[in-house]
């Protein structure tokens, strides 16, 4: 197959700017899910190439309400080659609600006080981009399956959700989450998610405060105890480098009842998955400890109920992974220069190295995502792109 790379700028812009106006945060994808189908089939898309997934109905209800599942669209091959998957999430935070973009300069940029949603529309439009250059062009390109997906930003649901079997089991993937298209995603941090419910004694605070064991004094203590253990926030011990935070603390009916219950939630990451675990259980045995130390008046003491879930689990491609040269010799071929990094944070990728879909990320232009001053560079969503393009004309190994 020849390579690809050449794209229809000023159209993939107005794609960007479409998708940047409707509003989708997690869980309301479903408006923006209707415009990707519109514009796919305005593409040449046939309409059986195209369907929702049943992901919404198979996430947990602690996690949301969702209108629509994971959107997939199967291009048929036109040269023989094994199925590729590129996928991009649909969904935005809530500082995006109400966003007007607007074009200044080589920038799209939020007209008030908002986020502008280019994480991860910019994404969203690369994938329609490449469906309607395929197409439209008649480029050669083996089958390839687009997935755009749900409730990335609230716990990659969609992505956790998704069943290979829907996706017609693609041999190697390209996630598109970020800001530069060289930059080569090869590696991100796995998460634990975890609750901590502390059950103290009520009593009257003002009459018999000695009665009661306060929840919320066991919180704090445990919280201090496991900052001077070197636990909290980012974490450094010897080669081992992690982060967690505690994201929520809720509790307490009145200012005159000694606390009785109190809910902690948070997270602990790394790259390494056994430290991950070992920061989790740092903070459930220190919660637990604490309890045990905060007595009334009869010696009672308070206790905890502890809860984790894996968010996702960490991964490393190898350098010399087939997905990894894929993705660098098609950089190259678009005259990027690419480079590899390991990101801090969670990606649609996780799931889908999980399930054993060798998945790079790559960047098509956002730039400081969940601020009021997130931005988009046109030249990198271009070459984001054109990168795609690229990746699904150009033969693997070559």
């Amino acid at each position: 197959m020849r390579s690809g790379g050449t794209i229809d700028a000023s159209r993939a812009e107005r794609h960007l700017l479409d998708l940047l106006a409707v509003e989708g945060l997690s869980g309301g994808e479903g408006e923006v899910a209707r415009l990707v189908r519109d514009k796919l089939r305005a593409a040449g898309c046939r309409a059986g190439w195209i369907a929702h997934d049943g992901a919404h109905r198979r996430i947990p209800r602690r996690a949301g309400r969702y209108e629509v599942g994971n959107l997939i669209v199967k291009l048929p091959g036109t040269v023989k080659g094994a199925r590729l998957l590129f996928s991009g999430h649909m969904d935005t935070v809530p500082l995006c609600r109400g966003a007007v973009p607007v074009r200044r300069g080589r920038k799209i940029v939020s007209k008030g006080q908002t986020g502008l949603g280019g994480d991860n529309r910019t994404a969203v439009a690369a994938l329609v981009t490449l469906a309607e250059t395929l197409l439209g062009d008649r480029l050669p390109h083996p089958p390839i399956t687009l997935l755009f997906t749900i409730g990335e930003e609230v716990g990659l649901w969609g992505a956790r959700y998704v069943r290979l079997a829907d996706l017609a089991r693609p041999v190697m993937g390209f996630n598109i989450d970020g800001g530069a298209p060289a930059e080569l995603a090869v590696a991100a941090l796995g998460a634990d998610r975890w609750e901590i419910d502390v059950r103290g004694i009520a009593s009257h605070a003002g009459a018999h405060p000695d009665h009661g064991v306060s929840a919320a004094l066991i919180a704090s203590r445990a919280i201090a105890d496991v900052a001077a253990q070197g636990y909290f926030g980012k974490i450094e011990q010897g080669r081992r480098v992690g982060t967690s935070n505690v994201g929520t603390i809720r509790g307490g009916e009145a200012s005159n009842q000694v606390t009785d219950r109190v809910l902690v939630r948070g997270e602990s990451r790394s790259h390494d998955a056994r430290f991950a675990r070992r920061i989790t259980e740092i903070y459930r045995r220190t919660f637990e400890r604490t309890a045990r130390g905060v007595r009334n008046h009869e010696q009672r003491t308070g206790s905890i109920r502890f809860r984790v879930e894996t968010d996702y689990a960490p991964f490393r491609l190898p350098r010399g992974a087939p997905v990894v040269r894929h993705a660098a010799s098609a950089a190259r071929s678009i005259g990027l220069e690419p480079r590899q990094s390991r990101v801090n944070g969670g990606l649609d990728a996780n799931w889908l190295n999980a399930r054993g879909v060798p998945t790079v990320t790559f960047g098509a232009g956002q730039h400081a995502p969940h601020t009021v001053g997130e931005w988009i560079d046109l030249r990198e969503f271009a070459d984001g792109c054109r990168l795609a393009v690229a990746l699904a004309t150009a033969e693997p190994g070559r």
